[in-house]
């Protein structure tokens, strides 16, 4: 009786400390952020729903819809900047390219007679090959841009890893909006391939 009994009590105890173990846990997950909904898996939260941090916490269905409207938005600016940066890359080559044609002289047959510089950059205007390096200050430029592209990329795939299903439609949704608003471009067939021109925005 006193070893049935015994191992009765510690069966009765094990199971109490596991159950108040996963009520420990619940508690902490429930109770992140002011109660806070958060899941690692699949879910369509909307109210007590919460984002990034414990003051982004939904309380109303109006505040979710601000949100899911943020969301696209947030993408469709990522989607802007990777057009930004593209149109700086022309804007920059523009530049390069108009830069050779002021120095270039009007005669060609009066290359030879000019710096070994110029003479260079005639062929290479001339050929197929026309690379350049951009400045310091181009580059730090370029870099920038791609630096707020990987911070709201970023940003964009925290909000994804909280597998709310509303979130992620919006974050389609922008993609499909951003891409076609700023990646909308004139296409022509150029000699060797196909080439873009603008005609909606940046240009």
């Amino acid at each position: 009786m006193d070893m049935g009994t015994s191992t009765m009590a510690m069966s009765m105890a094990s199971a109490t400390g596991t159950a108040a173990a996963a009520t420990s846990t619940a508690t902490m997950s429930m109770s992140m952020g002011d109660s806070c909904k958060i899941s690692m898996l699949w879910n369509w939260y909307t109210i007590d729903s919460c984002f990034i941090a414990s003051s982004w916490h939904i309380t109303s269905h109006g505040m979710f819809a601000g949100s899911c409207i943020g969301v696209i938005l947030l993408v469709m600016t990522l989607e802007f900047f990777r057009r930004f940066a593209k149109e700086y890359d022309r804007y920059i080559l523009r530049a390069h390219l108009a830069s050779l044609t002021s120095t270039a002289p009007s005669n060609p047959a009066t290359a030879a007679n000019k710096a070994p510089g110029v003479r260079s950059a005639l062929i290479s205007t001339s050929g197929r090959e026309r690379s350049f390096r951009p400045s310091v200050g181009q580059q730090a430029v370029k870099a920038g841009l791609h630096m707020v592209q990987f911070a709201i990329a970023y940003f964009v795939m925290l909000l994804a890893m909280y597998f709310n299903g509303y979130i992620i439609i919006c974050i389609f949704v922008g993609a499909f909006l951003g891409s076609f608003v700023f990646g909308w471009e004139t296409v022509r067939a150029g000699g060797e391939g196909v080439e873009e021109e603008v005609t909606v925005c940046c240009g």
